[in-house]
């Protein structure tokens, strides 16, 4: 290593909107060098080649698209006085808040007294999906061609098929219109769209059909894509020509540091095990983001940003409730993921003000919180795979001397579930 540096107060990996704000907070508490680290050419992250709108109307008081909004965040931080070093790669995690890193400059090892993970999320690749078929050109994720779009000027298809209906997929749909490129269809695997059903209106509207129930079996193409084979809800096979295809969602934290890390990662999220402040398994590491779990909007990531920010902000003067007794989460079977995944003690106003879970299919039931068997919180939930479930934390009648939480999902069709370990 070329360097070994001492004097940093907070290092953040990630230049995002969650990395900015937490960044921001933390200059605003009075803390004097924070460091940002951000590997591509300039901070902003995936709003930069967003070039649409809606962003920024809770931060910045106004809609911007997301090269604005990008652009505006980097401002705000160099305004706070955060130090941004651009082109610079996390190599590795090392403890006591310790980086490896590479830059134009060198390998070096930065230290600093707290480290915040902010490294965001990525749209599974087909790879990972397991699409059958030849190798042609013209398969990409929606990061890809809005990359392709409004970074470079280029138009890598006029006809793709689109795969999924996460909300990435209107935000896919815009890119295409702003490029003139008319999507051939979409396709859903599930029985109805992931988005909410005022979004899942926008393709009809621009006559584009869309299939739902519809699996994409087969890609076909030598140089390029000619065609694809889809099995639609009845089970009827057909082919439809077109040039491209986009995959978009199915989204996954970025979190290879931290696998490759002494940090205990999640397995329902995907992301690092943390407690409502953000705090990772060695209290030396925070997290915030998307990193957290897949996926809330740039503005969400903010807003979480800034709460994990004042929560480090904090801990460095010693207003924060240490890790030492912790609440284990136990979810049922039923429930996707929540996040966070402990809970330290005793409760405090700061960090995270709720429990974030999602469902793994179509609810109706009832959704409680027990404590030594005893329900401390219940709920009537109606919800869908994707929509955010909150529990207030205050709200929870927590009992003395419990180690852990349990969170039931009795489904009003086959009743409870049983609990999974934590």
């Amino acid at each position: 290593m070329a360097n070994t540096l001492h004097a940093i107060d907070v290092l953040l990996v990630g230049g995002g909107p969650a990395g900015i704000a937490a960044a921001v907070a933390l200059r605003r508490q009075g803390l004097r060098r924070v460091v940002l680290l951000e590997r591509e050419d300039c901070a902003g992250g995936v709003p930069r080649h967003c070039g649409h709108p809606p962003f920024g109307m809770r931060e910045f008081g106004r809609v911007c698209t997301g090269p604005a909004y990008a652009r505006r965040l980097v401002d705000l931080a160099q305004a706070a006085g955060v130090e941004l070093r651009v082109r610079t790669t996390v190599l590795g995690l090392q403890r006591e808040a310790t980086l490896d890193t590479v830059s134009p400059a060198g390998r070096e090892r930065l230290h600093a007294r707290r480290v915040i993970l902010a490294t965001g999320v990525r749209e599974t690749p087909r790879a990972a999906r397991l699409l059958s078929g030849d190798r042609p050109l013209g398969v990409m994720n929606t990061g890809a061609l809005q990359a392709f779009v409004y970074l470079r000027g280029l138009v890598p298809f006029q006809r793709p098929l689109i795969v999924g209906t996460e909300l990435v997929a209107i935000s896919a749909l815009l890119t295409c219109r702003k490029a003139g490129i008319r999507p051939v269809a979409l396709v859903e695997a599930a029985a109805r769209p992931i988005t909410h059903w005022p979004c899942a209106l926008f393709p009809r509207l621009l006559g584009i059909p869309v299939h739902y129930g519809t699996q994409l079996l087969e890609i076909r193409g030598r140089q390029r894509v000619a065609s694809v084979l889809l099995q639609h809800a009845d089970g009827r096979r057909e082919e439809i020509a077109c040039d491209g295809v986009l995959l978009t969602g199915d989204f996954v934290p970025e979190a290879a540091l931290v696998r490759e890390s002494h940090l205990v990662l999640d397995a329902a999220t995907g992301g690092p095990r943390v407690d409502q402040f953000g705090r990772c398994s060695d209290p030396g590491f925070f997290a915030a983001g998307n990193l957290l779990r897949p996926i809330e909007t740039a503005g969400w990531c903010f807003r979480e940003g800034t709460r994990i920010g004042n929560a480090v902000a904090d801990d460095l003067a010693g207003r924060l409730p240490p890790a030492a007794q912790q609440l284990a989460i136990a979810c049922s079977e039923g429930i996707r993921y929540v996040m966070p995944q402990r809970i330290s003690l005793p409760l405090s106003p700061q960090g995270l003000p709720d429990l974030q879970l999602r469902v793994d299919r179509q609810t109706r039931g009832l959704l409680s919180v027990s404590a030594q068997g005893r329900t401390i919180w219940q709920q009537r939930l109606r919800s869908l795979p994707q929509r955010r479930i909150l529990v207030a934390l205050p709200e929870l009648a927590l009992l003395k001397g419990a180690d852990s939480l349990r969170i039931a999902l009795s489904d009003a069709r086959d009743g409870p579930h049983e609990a999974l370990n934590p």
